[in-house]
């Protein structure tokens, strides 16, 4: 379960489902404290056709906020994304890319390029991990999903158009940094697991099992999903866990606590993921007193 998830975060950086209008998707939490209410949000950073429209519960509190508050927001300033894939996604002159490793290991990679219709030596000086990025956003695109449908542009976009402020919580430099922390060895292993997951056919039903859980607001395939995260031993799986969700975890609910004491009716859209499981935000802001209740 850990491919999938981390280029679902990285997604914002860059099958079908059937619903009717007025379906539930994602998760939907109201949170409470000090007179004023935030709805929080948890979305998907890639998306089809069949997301739209949201329901009406988010669409109207969307129209009706003082703020949307997200992890970031892509409409603001895009030369942001270049500068931070120059400082923390390529490699240096001089350090090896994949092309300077084994044989073997080479062929996979190149193979896998091939197979995504991407040119090798256009990837050749990308660190490991934007490599392994790339080859899974590519075979995304392939099934469908599209950056510019991402839920979090959606909610953006609707925000703009309700002459509602947006907010970020995180920037993008920083979370590239995060992949950026990385070892070596650990980038390496980050893009052989990517191949691996490709080569095998899990990435596509690991992403089908998490488009399912979020397009039906499933609470229980949600939860699934969360603890096959923090069970995950892997490279990528103990980074996804450590780094991608609890590290974050804590200093999101710091900003959205901070939020709702000054706003009233403020709406705060993050990655699903970081609303489940053991350390979820909802969980961290519940444990500040805060009232905090599930709507689906």
């Amino acid at each position: 379960m850990r491919r999938p998830i981390i280029v679902l975060f990285l997604s914002l950086l860059m099958l079908a489902l059937p619903p009717a209008w007025g379906a539930e998707r994602g998760a939907l939490f109201k949170v409470s404290g000090s007179g004023h209410t935030m709805y929080l949000f948890g979305t998907m950073h890639v998306g089809l056709p069949e997301f739209y429209p949201l329901e009406p519960r988010i669409a109207t509190a969307i129209q009706n906020a003082s703020t949307l508050a997200l992890e970031v927001d892509l409409m603001q300033d895009p030369a942001r994304l270049g500068a931070a894939m120059q400082a923390h996604a390529m490699l240096a002159p001089g350090k090896p890319g994949f092309r300077e490793r084994s044989p073997a290991f080479r062929q996979r990679v190149e193979q896998a390029l091939k197979k995504a219709k991407i040119d090798p030596a256009a990837v050749a000086r990308f660190k490991p991990w934007l490599v392994a990025t790339t080859l899974t956003l590519a075979e995304y695109a392939a099934e469908g999903y599209q950056a510019e449908l991402a839920v979090d542009i959606k909610l953006a976009q609707m925000a703009r158009a309700s002459k509602v402020p947006v907010i970020e919580l995180e920037s993008i430099a920083t979370q590239f940094a995060m992949f950026d922390r990385l070892g070596v060895e650990e980038q390496w292993a980050f893009l052989e697991e990517s191949v691996d997951m490709m080569e095998s056919g899990k990435q596509r039903a690991e992403l089908r099992q998490i488009v399912d859980a979020w397009g039906s607001a499933d609470k229980a395939a949600l939860d699934a999903v969360a603890a096959k995260v923090e069970g995950d031993t892997s490279v990528s799986g103990k980074f996804m866990q450590q780094v991608l969700l609890d590290e974050r975890n804590g200093p999101l609910a710091e900003k959205l606590a901070a939020l709702l004491a000054k706003q009233d009716k403020s709406v705060a859209a993050i990655g699903v993921l970081h609303l489940v499981g053991k350390n979820s935000v909802p969980a961290l802001l519940g444990a500040k007193g805060l009232t905090v209740e599930r709507v689906y």
